[in-house]
């Protein structure tokens, strides 16, 4: 059996740097083929010559004309050339290069770390191309999940058909990155849908647990990025902040699993060692446990069906020391009943919900809004969404628009705020 072949979208980020660790620490099993980034090309042009990989993409099109662009081109031609196959390259700037690398011929696997919506079409396109998506892009599902789960289904059948799938188990065209529905997935494995009365998502609770929402007016974006227990990109890191992060879990859970609301449930964990667990309808309940540690949940969406060599030190459960559980308090986090309330009106309004949100951050992290103008402009955008009427999702086109219009209505909203 040879090597799997990995293309990583967004490889100089948390994830993707990452998975290239899990790639290094496995390279009889595992070769990168792609890497593609917004715009850390100088970043590229060392994961490029340490990996050897000869497809390279930049999302920016403002980089189209940069001198490191052209070095990246000469780069994996050189590549090429050494390896006797001088044809057998190719680079891109724009997003339409980095769509390109998704559906590379001699990729199997498409590990999308993109941040942000762009991520969605990475993923259609990853699945259109009948290859499997090993998914840290909470946008795929949170606002594509009704037009990513039945093209992953068919890849799952196309999958059977051929013989690529394991034997027993999920048929994995679409592997989730990240820790909570890793866990989920895995507390699953053998296990009977119909027979799931609950899924546990557990959540840190952030650097601001246990705070009141007079406490929370005056944060700062530095106070926000520390989090204490996950190493996250900036986005991320104020997402978890505010539990938008997970809200945002609860509608990729919702889509993953094929889980109503009703049954799925947030858990404040704040050692963040259980991940996340799974109830029966027996009243038997399965908790994934493990260190906090990324390249964990990362390994198993390459690895899967097997298990490999643990790529960090496991958990020593004799320090662990105490295990707590707590409800989330979504009267002073905003963010997490307003994400349920997308999610369980489906349609386009999670769609709005997540560009506003991604607006309001950038706001925040620029210091033109406060931490709790997040929620007030994600909530103001729903509402005018609401009362225009939620459309069923239809294409990647027209959640495109519907993008582009929440942003627009979440900018203004900021700037009306910051006056």
């Amino acid at each position: 059996m040879g090597k799997r072949r990995i293309v990583v979208l967004g490889s100089t980020g948390s994830i993707g740097t990452q998975t290239l660790d899990v790639v290094r620490q496995h390279g009889d099993a595992l070769e990168i083929v792609g890497l593609a980034v917004h715009g850390s090309v100088d970043e590229l042009l060392v994961q490029a010559r340490a990996f050897g990989v000869r497809h390279l993409a930049v999302g920016n099109e403002a980089l189209a004309d940069d001198a490191r662009c052209d070095e990246a081109r000469e780069l994996v031609r050189s590549l090429a050339v050494a390896a006797s196959e001088p044809d057998d390259w190719s680079f891109g700037v724009g997003p339409d290069a980095v769509a390109a690398l998704a559906q590379l011929s001699e990729a199997e696997v498409v590990v999308n770390a993109l941040v942000g919506a762009a991520g969605l079409r990475a993923s259609y396109d990853t699945l259109a191309a009948g290859k499997v998506l090993a998914l840290a892009n909470k946008e795929s599902l949170v606002v594509g999940g009704d037009l990513i789960m039945p093209l992953a289904a068919q890849v799952d059948a196309q999958r059977r058909a051929a013989g690529t799938a394991p034997a027993v188990g999920p048929a994995g065209a679409l592997m989730p990155i990240d820790s909570e529905h890793g866990a989920i997935y895995q507390c699953l494995l053998g296990e009977d849908a119909r027979e799931v009365s609950k899924l546990w998502v557990t959540a840190s609770g952030g650097p601001f647990r246990g705070k009141t929402r007079a406490e929370l007016g005056s944060i700062t974006p530095a106070q926000a990025l520390a989090h204490p227990t996950w190493n996250m990109g900036a986005k991320i890191s104020i997402d978890s902040s505010t539990l938008m992060n997970k809200g945002l879990e609860v509608i990729e859970a919702h889509h993953l699993f094929a889980m109503p609301y009703d049954k799925i449930e947030v858990v404040v964990q704040p050692q963040s060692a259980i991940h996340s667990m799974v109830e029966f309808t027996d009243g038997s309940v399965k908790a994934h446990l493990g260190t906090t540690d990324m390249r964990i949940p990362i390994q198993f969406a390459l690895s899967y069906p097997e298990r490999w060599a643990a790529p960090v030190a496991p958990l020593d459960f004799r320090t662990l020391g105490t295990l707590e559980f707590a409800a989330p308090d979504t009267d002073t986090f905003r963010c997490l009943a307003l994400a349920r309330h997308a999610g369980e009106a489906g349609g386009t309004l999670p769609c709005v919900m997540n560009a506003a949100n991604e607006v309001a951050v950038a706001a925040f992290l620029a210091e033109q809004i406060g931490y709790l103008d997040i929620a007030a402009c994600v909530e103001a955008a729903m509402e005018a969404h609401e009362r225009d009427g939620v459309q069923t999702v239809e294409s990647i086109s027209q959640l495109q628009d519907v993008d582009a219009w929440a942003r627009v209505t979440a900018r203004a909203w900021c700037e009306r705020a910051a006056r």
